[in-house]
């Protein structure tokens, strides 16, 4: 009876973990969507894989998507360059799989829809924090506007890219960041955030051991 017992309590640990495991790369995959998203908008209607590498490592060089670390260019681009296999590997379902972009593997360039429905449809998917960043940036004080109608005239702003810009350095300010340690990509379990920042910031370590 006691083995019985002893295997049933084993089975519900392995179960327990294999859902935590599904919910941890649930999350960690939102994150890789949230980054190439918030990259797209702030890139041209045509780029190269390098341009969209260079902007998505600038989000997440820290090894967490929830920091902006865009100064350094070179060290950016230090990492990106000798490892654009490696970001393929780790973005390229992402990309074919997005309806909105044309992606020339052979070539080695991408296609965004820049229009209006486009962009309002990327900024809908964006993290809620980020979002509110950006309603915050361009609303007016005072007037409280809806944060889906002022997406909709982000999208239809000529200078859109430099509005997520904007809303992105906002939440890295000293007096944002206690808020943005919450979670700015992932709104869940902080066990998800950390994983996942745990997670990719082994991935840079790697890729920074290979080109140092």
């Amino acid at each position: 009876m006691k083995c019985l017992g002893y295997i049933w309590i084993r089975t519900k640990v392995k179960i327990i973990a294999m859902n935590e495991n599904v919910a941890l790369r649930s999350a960690l995959d939102k994150n890789l969507k949230s980054a190439v998203t918030t990259a797209f908008l702030m890139l041209p209607e045509s780029f190269s894989e390098e341009d969209l590498f260079i902007e998505i490592a600038g989000l997440s060089y820290s090894g967490d998507f929830r920091m902006v670390v865009g100064e350094d260019k070179t060290k950016v681009l230090n990492i990106v360059k000798p490892n654009i296999a490696h970001f393929r590997e780790l973005y390229g379902s992402i990309l074919q799989e997005n309806p909105q972009v044309v992606y020339k593997i052979q070539q080695g360039r991408l296609e965004i829809d820049k229009s209006p429905e486009g962009q309002f449809t990327q900024l809908m998917t964006l993290p809620k924090t980020l979002q509110q960043q950006i309603n915050h940036v361009m609303d007016p004080p005072g007037k409280n506007r809806d944060v889906e109608e002022t997406l909709l005239q982000v999208a239809h702003d000529p200078d859109c890219g430099e509005v997520v810009r904007r809303g992105l350095s906002a939440i890295v300010r000293p007096s944002s960041m206690k808020q943005s340690t919450k979670g700015i990509f992932t709104a869940g379990m902080k066990k998800t955030v950390v994983y996942s920042s745990l997670k990719l910031h082994k991935m840079w370590k790697g890729w920074l051991r290979k080109t140092s």
